[in-house]
Parts: C-alpha cells; structure tokens; sequence
C-alpha cells in the first residue's frame, strides 16, 4: 500500500464512521515507513474535523512501529507550527500521567480542599489561577487518551467532582480578583486573560442544550420517506440518551421527564412530526409541578392558584406571601374532616414546614 491509498483509507473509514456512532473513532492505518509530514498534518486535519454535536473529533491509532510514528508526528508538528521553531508536542500516557500528578499535588500544597481557597490572601489566590489552568489543562489532556477511564482518578485520591469543586472556586476567584483591593484598581496581572476551562465538561450540560439537540432531530424527521436515515437518528437518539445520563448527574427529575420524550420520539416518531419539542416537554413539565401543586394544595385545604404562585415566586428558602398564604387556608374545614385534628399554630407551621421541605424538592428541579 503507498502513501497515498493510506490517506486513502484514513479518509474512507472516517466517512464509514461519522454517521454510525458518537463519538465516533477514525483508524489510521500505516505501514513501517512513517507517512509524509503534509500527509500527517492532512491525515490529522480529515480525521478530526468536526461532523455534528456527536462527532466533535476523531482517534489515531496506529497499529505498527508506534515510536517511528510518534517521532514522524512530532517532526510534522515541528514543521508546521509556529514557523518550524515549535517543540514536539505529541505526548504519551506515562509523560501525561506525570504531568497531571505534579499538577494536582502543586494545587493541594496550595489548598488542600477547594473549600480552602476561600481563606487565601489576595496574593495567593492569584497563585491558584494559574496552578488550577495548569490542573485543567493536564486534566483534560489526561481525558484525550482512550485508555482514561474515570476509576484511574483514584489512583490520585481525585474525582471529576472535586475537579468541578476546584472549577467552581476558580469561577468565585477570578469574578473577586477583578474587583479593586481596598480602593485600588485591578493590577495587570495575565489572570485577566479570557482562558476558557477545556477540562469542565459535565456542568456546561442544561436543559436547554438537551432540548436543543431534540429539536435538531425532530426537524430531521419533516423529510420525504426516501430521504430519511434511519441509522443516523438511531446513533443520534443513543448520543442525546448518553448526555441526559451525564445530565442526571445534576437533575435526575428532569432527567427522567427528559428520557421519556426520548423514548417516546423513538417509538413513534411520526407523533412529532412537525411539533414544536420544547413546547411538549414544556407541557410535561407544568402538568407534573402543577399535579404535586395540587396535591399539597388539598392535604392543606389551600387554593391551587395561590400555592402555585408561592412555589414560582419561592427565592432563597422564603414564600413571597408566607402569613398570606397562611390565613388563606379554611382550617375550620380541616378540622371539620379530621377528628385528630392539630391545633391551628401547629396546622400552619407544618404547612409551611411541608411547602419549604417537601412541595419545592419535588417540583424545583422542574422549574426553569
């Protein structure tokens, strides 16, 4: 096989992958003698080129004499970055590996947990910005390799959770390190730089996108018979189900509403046909608030239409209109109907009580 049919082959099996799988993984297949460096380069640039939201890279494997192929990578590397004075950047597993332990463990000599950084000096919390971009880097590096697989975070006493503790504290940081110090203008130090976090992944995942990616499939079905794919709304329906899993993570009710439309879009897709998807899931959404809305409003002998507007108007753990919301309940018909009946100040607290600890854990997730 020449060098040619190589690139050849690089770029068929990548076309033969993209609309069957997410992500999907391009082999490239070489023989002992290392291809060109513009064929590197090339062969690189058509394997990784974005597809869709499923396809948002590709894989190099190669399957004989890996150290000649690395050296060739980086040699091509070499040429074709920055005027041919850049360094060799193809890493492997064990450097990476090294270089995100050393990293971790400069970030812990800093602050042990990320609950510590609050109480670091202005100086040292600049200090945490840079250790943390270095953490984040070398992370996501380490996620780049097919062999990482999240168990491999507990050789280091590490999870993608703290990681996100750490990511969350750096947001904090740098909003505080741009305000003045006592009075004095923010310094020109490089933390004001727009670096964009490449590690932090699962928290960028809402609502929203997930509706989003629906309705690019529901839009795809509005196509004549002939036209449809059917494998690539299968590979599309398993990616979307895969991200409303990581999203679970976050909002398992949601989720579960989330997975239903799915699994409904899969059964019967012509129902969809034409229909506005964040509309219906919108629809389910409210009937199930407005269900367990209704069901507190009758356990407490209260209007739905004035729990329903204390529950959207519920901000940092208070009701808009708690003694409002109070007096509005008919306790003479509670009493009425129950012969252990509570006194009226135990009757009110408990359903406060039940509104704050109980009606908004269900339906909050639900909520926009």
């Amino acid at each position: 096989m020449d060098r040619s049919q190589q690139l050849d082959l690089v770029i068929v099996v990548d076309r033969l992958l993209t609309g069957f799988d997410a992500p999907c993984l391009s082999t490239l297949f070489m023989d002992r003698q290392p291809m060109a460096p513009q064929n590197i380069i090339q062969a690189f640039s058509r394997t990784n080129r974005l597809f869709d939201y499923a396809k948002q890279y590709g894989q190099i494997v190669t399957f004989q004499a890996p150290k000649e192929y690395k050296d060739a990578i980086n040699r091509a590397l070499k040429l074709y970055s920055r005027g041919g004075d850049g360094n060799p950047i193809a890493e492997d597993w064990d450097n990476v590996r090294t270089s995100f332990s050393i990293s971790l463990k400069a970030i812990r000599n800093l602050a042990r947990t990320p609950e510590d950084i609050a109480g670091l000096s202005r100086k040292q919390k600049k200090e945490f910005i840079h250790l943390f971009r270095a953490l984040d880097h070398d992370f996501a590096h380490l996620k780049s390799f097919s062999v990482y697989e999240p168990y491999i975070l507990d050789e280091f006493g590490f999870s993608e959770e703290e990681y996100e503790d750490y990511a969350a504290m750096y947001k904090n940081v740098m909003e505080e390190l741009k305000r003045p110090d006592d009075g004095l203008e923010p310094d020109g130090d490089p933390v004001w730089d727009d670096y964009d976090l490449v590690a932090y992944s699962r928290l960028r995942i809402d609502f929203e996108y997930i509706v989003e990616l629906l309705r690019g499939v529901v839009e795809s079905l509005d196509q004549s018979q002939n036209d449809f794919n059917e494998a690539e709304f299968e590979a599309r329906i398993r990616a979307i189900k895969e991200i409303i899993a990581e999203f679970a993570g976050d909002n398992p009710k949601l989720s579960v509403l989330l997975m239903q439309v799915v699994d409904e879009l899969e059964k019967d897709k012509e129902r969809f046909l034409g229909q506005d998807i964040s509309f219906i899931i919108n629809q389910m959404r409210y009937a199930v608030i407005d269900a367990e809305i209704r069901k507190y409003a009758e356990k407490w002998y209260l209007d739905f239409e004035d729990v329903r507007y204390e529950a959207f108007h519920f901000r940092d753990g208070e009701l808009a209109n708690e003694n409002k919301l109070k007096d509005s309940a008919d306790y003479a018909s509670y009493r009425k109907e129950n012969k252990d009946a509570l006194p009226k100040f135990k009757f009110r607290k408990l359903m406060i009580d039940e509104f704050k600890n109980v009606l908004m854990t269900e339906i909050a997730p639900l909520m926009d």
